[in-house]
């Protein structure tokens, strides 16, 4: 039952999409309810208002079909390129191939990387490329069978050719937005089921005082790590790469513990406050700690990038910024930092009002970063695609 419930959901191999459709003439006098990529058009080229308008009248509808969860068949191919030989990175070619069809730097040994797992790099690229304006399309759509005349068809392509920005803009996003998505929903699984942390440290606090409080504070950590690891493991970090950060885990995890199992006796004294505080730091050290060399990770591999001369002149100045980027295109890491924050504070009013005894106050407070971040990631499709449109609606005024 845990498995099923934590379980991401299967993706669609052909992705997702919306479709807006207009098919009455006199909706092209309704501009705050038409598609953005029709007020885009008769912003740019207010001609094509009366060229639509007469499809309209004719029995004919256009529509914009727009891509909301990319194909799986392109999320495989940027994972492909990223791992095998961008070092993990997406945003320091990615844009660049979307926009200006800018093919990123292969190595030999990068062919040979692929080629051994099975991949092949430069069908990678010509699947992203292939695909790459078919996140926002014009349709044609003859809603009273009526047949397609040749002089609509061509302006239906000029249409297209009109939106290109937008298209490609748009492609860019999605497949950025989509690529950390997929990377973090193992993580949010894990974040998923630190519900059960709850019932558990209540019972310990209630039978053995502080014991709770070190279980609350320790769990929600090793299962946020699990979490962070998943996440790098998803972005193509080797397992042996990862081990290495257990040289600081571990020793931060000791003292994050000895912290915890210290509350009690701060409380005793009634020394509430450094008690809150203690309590808050100690169950966020380890999620600090992750955070910091998680960039730390992404700043060698730039290092990496740049010796193999995959990075453009524009972004060798601005090295520590792209690694620093990508770490953040994991869209639980913001909330993570919040939570990290806000847990010293959430530790102070649970001692202040006298719930530093209850399992469930304690769990809450111990996971007070994990919630914040599951909270970020459920929120971050929705602020992205409310920014983006922000964003085009800009372009048109």
């Amino acid at each position: 039952m845990l498995e099923y419930s934590t379980r991401p959901p299967k993706e669609s191999p052909m992705g997702r999409y919306r479709v807006e459709v207009i098919s009455l003439p006199e909706e092209c006098d309704w501009e705050r309810y038409l598609p953005v990529e029709i007020r885009y058009i008769f912003s740019r080229s207010p001609e094509y208002k009366e060229r639509i308008r007469a499809i309209l009248a004719c029995g004919k509808s256009i529509g914009v079909r727009t891509v909301v969860r990319t194909p799986e068949n392109i999320l495989k191919a940027v994972h492909t390129i990223s791992v095998h030989s961008q070092k993990n990175f997406i945003i320091t070619w990615l844009p660049k191939l979307l926009r200006d069809k800018h093919l990123p730097q292969f190595t030999g040994a990068d062919y040979i990387r692929a080629k051994e797992h099975g991949e092949d790099l430069d069908g990678a690229v010509e699947t992203i490329l292939r695909d790459r304006l078919r996140f926002k399309q014009i349709m044609l759509i003859d809603s009273e069978n009526l047949g397609i005349e040749a002089s609509e068809q061509r302006l239906v392509t000029e249409l297209s050719e009109l939106i290109y920005p937008l298209a490609v803009d748009y492609s860019v996003y999605r497949v950025i937005a989509d690529n950390a998505q997929e990377r973090t929903e193992i993580a949010q699984s894990i974040i998923k089921a630190l519900f059960i942390v709850g019932p558990v440290a209540h019972i310990l606090e209630k039978f053995a005082a502080g014991v709770g409080k070190v279980f609350a504070a320790s769990v929600d950590d090793l299962l946020g790590e699990s979490a962070e690891i998943m996440a790098l493991r998803g972005s193509g970090f080797a397992w042996r790469e990862l081990a290495k950060r257990s040289r600081i885990l571990v020793p931060v995890f000791l003292l994050a513990t000895w912290g915890a199992f210290s509350v009690e006796g701060l409380l005793e004294e009634d020394r509430l406050v450094l008690g809150g505080i203690v309590f808050g730091v100690s169950a966020v050290a380890l999620s600090l700690t992750t955070a910091i060399q998680s960039f730390f990770m992404y700043r060698k591999n730039i290092e990496v990038l740049d010796k193999e001369e995959k990075l453009g002149l524009d972004q060798k100045p601005i090295k520590a910024k792209l690694a620093f980027s990508q770490d953040f295109t994991n869209p639980a890491r913001l909330g993570l930092l919040m939570g990290a924050g806000l847990a010293p504070i959430m530790g102070i009013l649970g001692a202040l009002l006298g719930y530093m005894h209850n399992g469930w106050v304690l769990a809450a407070i111990g996971s007070t970063e994990s919630i914040v971040a599951g909270i970020t990631v459920f929120f971050t499709g929705y602020i992205n695609e409310r920014r983006f449109r922000v964003r085009l609606l800009r372009m048109i005024q």
